[in-house]
């Protein structure tokens, strides 16, 4: 973030914005980012998490307008992610004496990824504390959610979980926290957040959740994004939804195209799920972001993936896409497979293929034309729209 700013008595943000960061490993990050690291001021000097390795020098100089680094304590390490662990070489040798806190997955990580062997660390585990003077912090280990090393580390006293990757947007803003923002925007970035980083998680979310619920807190602090104080329900409401991938009347018809048939095929296909009660969208693969295409998937009830063959395959587009989907492995849906071909087909059976490995339930074979969609053809694809919006409508 910016300057350091005090966001309970004695606790203070001393991370960094990153507002011109356009890619996180594959995530386009439209509205940049923040690295979040909170500094606690007490008895015994306590830094949670560090920030990505380029901006180490901006934190140690945010953490010497409260303090000297030098008289750190302690160190917790909630997540060995680089973003938010590659400052941890610079923390260390600023305040040599200091001691990390880390999971046993997170001491390896830290140990694999920056050597450390001189390093004190000290492993915690789900239910141990930590005493720092006025204050006992605990630990609640969130293995997969979203690494094995991932944990929350929650002060009591002060109704304050630091919530790691949890409950996080990337999202760089001149505000501090979530009510200093449009809560439309801050909800759309919640969400593109859990579509492409978390999705794939819902299991393990939904056995976090309960651990979250059942602390007293007023304050999330996660470590991307800004800190919630005022939506953390609907933050929790929403994460409930979205770990069952609650299908919603929504119907996406995403494909590419060469020749323009697939997607006179699409346009059908789109016609036939028009309707009153039903959000249809026609999502073209060429010119649309994946990040934004998977924030549309998280909620929609049903997917018409389309492609031509090329070269006895699908098109590299639509292989993205397929592969980013099957990894993300969103549950609840259904769909269909439909393209053009010309000489040999394939491209529409595999993505058919490719949605049956994602566990996405299909309505029909997929559909499929030679070079042109003819009249009936197009037909066939407006009852294919149809077919989806009906099963889709009743979704609330």
């Amino acid at each position: 973030m910016g300057n350091p700013i005090e966001i309970k008595k004695n606790i203070y943000t001393v991370g960094v914005k990153d507002w011109n960061v356009r890619d996180f490993h594959g995530y386009t990050t439209s509205r940049g980012s923040t690295y979040n690291a909170y500094l606690i001021v007490d008895e015994k000097i306590t830094l949670v998490d560090t920030v990505k390795n380029r901006f180490s020098s901006r934190l140690l100089e945010n953490i010497a307008k409260i303090v000297d680094p030098a008289k750190i304590d302690y160190l917790i390490s909630n997540h060995t992610e680089p973003d938010h662990s590659s400052s941890t070489p610079h923390v260390m040798a600023a305040a040599p004496g200091a001691t990390i806190i880390a999971t046993a997955a997170g001491k390896s990580g830290l140990e694999r990824y920056y050597g450390g062997s001189d390093w004190k660390i000290n492993v915690v585990k789900t239910g141990d504390t930590l005493n720092i003077g006025s204050r006992t912090l605990s630990f609640v280990a969130t293995p997969m959610a979203h690494w094995p090393d991932s944990m929350v580390t929650y002060s009591p006293s002060d109704k304050l979980l630091f919530s790691m990757d949890i409950f996080g947007q990337h999202f760089a803003s001149s505000g501090c926290f979530d009510d200093e923002v449009p809560y439309d925007e801050l909800m759309r970035e919640a969400k593109k957040y859990y579509a492409n980083i978390i999705m794939h998680l819902g299991k393990v979310v939904k056995k976090t959740l309960p651990a979250v619920e059942q602390l007293d807190i007023d304050m999330v602090a996660p470590a991307h994004g800004l800190i919630l104080r005022k939506h953390i329900a609907d933050f929790v409401a929403s994460y409930k939804d979205w770990a069952d991938c609650k299908p919603t009347p929504k119907v996406l018809v995403i494909y590419d195209t060469m020749w323009m048939s697939t997607e006179q095929m699409a346009k059908a296909i789109l016609e036939g799920a028009t309707r009153p009660g039903v959000d249809a969208r026609l999502i073209k693969l060429s010119v649309n972001d994946l990040t934004e295409i998977m924030t549309e998937v998280l909620d929609a009830g049903a997917l018409a993936v389309g492609s031509p063959t090329l070269n006895n395959n699908i098109l590299p587009t639509c292989a993205a896409f397929c592969a980013y989907l099957r990894g993300l492995k969103p549950t609840n849906k259904i769909g269909a497979a439909f393209g053009s071909h010309g000489w040999a087909g394939g491209g529409a059976k595999q993505v058919d293929e490719e949605l049956e490995k994602t566990g996405i339930a299909r309505v029909r074979e997929p559909l499929t034309c030679v070079y042109k969609p003819d009249a009936a053809t197009l037909e066939e694809c407006r009852k294919l729209g149809a077919e989806l919006a009906d099963k889709v409508e009743s979704y609330k």
